[in-house]
């Protein structure tokens, strides 16, 4: 019956909640799968809430260059257009850069929306996406909060399942398919290859560099002792809280930073404006 329903009920639910009612846990499989959404809204709620001052900081501060820039500069030139007087440097280039963004800000915004859908059209093919992917791996910081967030991710579907009596093999495929970064879901389909062939779960983690050491760590504690599921959610809930830290620690650099270069620029423009009227005053003195 929920299979009817996928835009409310992803084929992972409806397995789980399948393999609760062959197994006779239906009532444990259904408190999991409550478990397991409250956590992940709670860690997208506290990831879209360290990204949400500084995104706003920096539309705030390019609203205010883009005024100045468009609006407060040319009066500037307006006004020492007469005076037949060399213009310093610095008002110089903010002025071209100005009659830049006047006349060519429409080019420039058409540019940003092509750009972005080429970009959209290019992520659409397997290929791109993989490098794509396996690229923002490795930025500094950000790449490091996409493989907590994607391995997290990964290692709580994967206890839910096998908590719920899923076949590993199924388990793994379904798992690999939540991953919303693709070099790491090939990772976990690479890795469900060697499941398949016979290799130990951790041991086919493990030679996955992209995921971290600790899902292998924790999947051969789990192999070991009998206490798989258990020990996948323990490195579930590790990693979500790593993702955390790691995202409050990204937005406290951000923050202090954005505004320093924000108002670095602006006090630029400012200076372009006070530079003329300073040098015209001392002429007239």
């Amino acid at each position: 019956a929920l299979a009817r329903h996928p835009r409310e009920f992803t084929p992972i639910y409806t397995a789980v909640i399948s393999a609760g009612e062959q197994t006779g846990n239906l009532g444990l499989v259904l408190e999991r799968l409550a478990d397991d959404l409250e956590q992940r809204q709670a860690l997208q709620q506290k990831l879209v809430g360290a990204a949400l001052y500084p995104a706003i900081v920096t539309l705030v501060a390019i609203a205010i260059v883009v005024f100045l820039v468009t609006y407060v500069v040319p009066q500037v030139a307006n006004v020492f257009a007469g005076t037949k007087r060399a213009l310093p440097f610095l008002t110089s280039a903010m002025l071209a850069i100005s009659a830049f963004v006047r006349n060519y800000g429409w080019v420039m915004l058409i540019a940003i929306v092509l750009a972005t859908v080429g970009l959209r059209m290019a992520l659409a093919t397997a290929s791109f996406r993989l490098k794509f992917d396996a690229a923002w791996l490795r930025l500094p910081l950000v790449g490091k909060l996409a493989r907590g967030y994607n391995a997290a991710r990964f290692a709580s579907t994967l206890a839910m399942l096998a908590t719920a009596g899923v076949p590993i093999l199924r388990a793994l495929q379904a798992a690999a398919e939540t991953l919303g970064n693709h070099a790491m879901r090939a990772d976990a389909l690479d890795a469900l290859v060697l499941v398949r062939e016979g290799a130990p779960l951790a041991s086919a983690l493990a030679q996955k560099k992209r995921f971290p050491g600790l899902v292998s760590m924790f999947a051969r504690l789990g192999e070991q002792t009998g206490t798989l599921p258990l020990m996948l959610q323990r490195a579930a809930n590790q990693l979500g809280a790593e993702v955390q830290r790691r995202a409050m620690h990204l937005a406290t650099i951000l923050e202090p930073l954005l505004i320093v270069a924000m108002g670095g620029v602006v006090m630029l423009i400012v200076l372009a404006v006070l530079m003329p009227i300073i040098q015209l005053n001392q002429f007239v003195k």
